[in-house]
């Protein structure tokens, strides 16, 4: 069985971005593994911004943005794992997520301020990045607003503004959180992942696997930064296009072909009007599709961002 549909589109035009410099450069490499790997801080204009960073310490690093309702200990180790590699990779918490400081904003187009931020803050001029969900909204408003901070875009899980079914995320993720709660399981056992056999077993390992790290665990999204990601959610669902047209940058994008959260016709929407993107669909899956289908998706994803 194929394990994915990928469609190239007509190829991108690359833009001229200046070479990347980071203050880190005394070790050429981290821990070996996303759950051995210490958090760190930086001071992002007087706020304490967490993240966690492996791989080797050279080219171009992947900055990963995550899901509603997740901090650091939400990203799967075995595409962190998978990226590090051969890549440098760098998972952080956005303003007022886990254990960073701040207030949470009720805006993707804030949250996209706060991200570029952080990556000033830690010297970088040149950046991947890797947005999963709401991180995908987040990477969008990114490139859109500071195209030559970004090289390559890969976007999972997501879509674009106004898209289809967006605006309903939190009345699913509500109902969802609350079958949870009745049958005594993570909400993402049911939000991520198909009811079928296969579905049900990637959950459970997805879900395992996130369990995996024992010290320094981040701490657990608060209730205010929910609600404002949510608010945040429905407003871009809401709001008009953009024109994705302009993303004038190498872009993948993935999801599974039966996502709840974010309609996969939205992904298809994306790969459409972003210029040359790359299209990858798994089969069986939801919006946790590059989760259940990680070992494929970190090859398909270090190709690209290698090319």
């Amino acid at each position: 069985m194929r394990l994915a549909t990928t469609t190239q589109l007509a190829s991108p035009h690359k833009t001229e971005v200046p070479s990347t410099t980071h203050r880190f450069n005394q070790s050429p490499r981290s821990p070996a593994s996303f759950q051995d790997t210490p958090t760190r801080s930086v001071d992002v204009g007087g706020t304490a911004f967490v993240y966690r960073e492996l791989g080797p310490r050279t080219g171009v690093p992947v900055i990963l943005l995550n899901h509603l309702a997740a901090q650091l200990d939400n990203f799967d180790p075995r595409i962190v794992d998978g990226l590090a590699a051969t890549r440098w990779v760098i998972a952080f918490d956005n303003r007022g997520i886990g254990a960073s400081g701040g207030k949470t904003p009720s805006s993707v187009a804030e949250m996209a301020r706060d991200a570029v931020a952080f990556i000033r803050a830690l010297g970088l001029e040149e950046v991947d990045l890797f947005g999963f969900s709401l991180g995908g909204f987040v990477a969008q408003e990114i490139v859109l607003s500071e195209p030559r901070l970004v090289r390559k875009l890969i976007l999972a899980g997501t879509g674009p503004a106004g898209g289809e079914g967006i605006d309903k995320v939190t009345p699913l993720t509500i109902v969802d959180m609350i079958k949870g709660a009745l049958t005594l399981r993570d909400p993402k056992y049911y939000l991520f992942f198909t009811r079928t056999a296969n579905g049900r077993r990637a959950a459970k390992a997805f879900l395992q696997r996130l369990t995996e790290r024992h010290a320094d665990r981040d701490k657990p999204v608060s209730l205010s930064a929910f609600r404002a990601q949510l608010k945040a959610i429905k407003a871009y669902g809401l709001q008009a296009p953009q024109d994705l047209s302009a993303v004038r940058i190498p872009a993948l994008v993935a999801n599974g072909d039966h996502d709840r959260m974010v309609p996969t016709g939205n992904t298809h929407d994306l790969a459409r009007r972003i210029p040359g993107a790359q299209l990858v669909i798994y089969p069986d899956a939801g919006h946790g599709g590059v989760f259940q289908y990680h070992a494929d998706f970190v090859l398909k994803a270090l190709a690209f961002l290698d090319a």
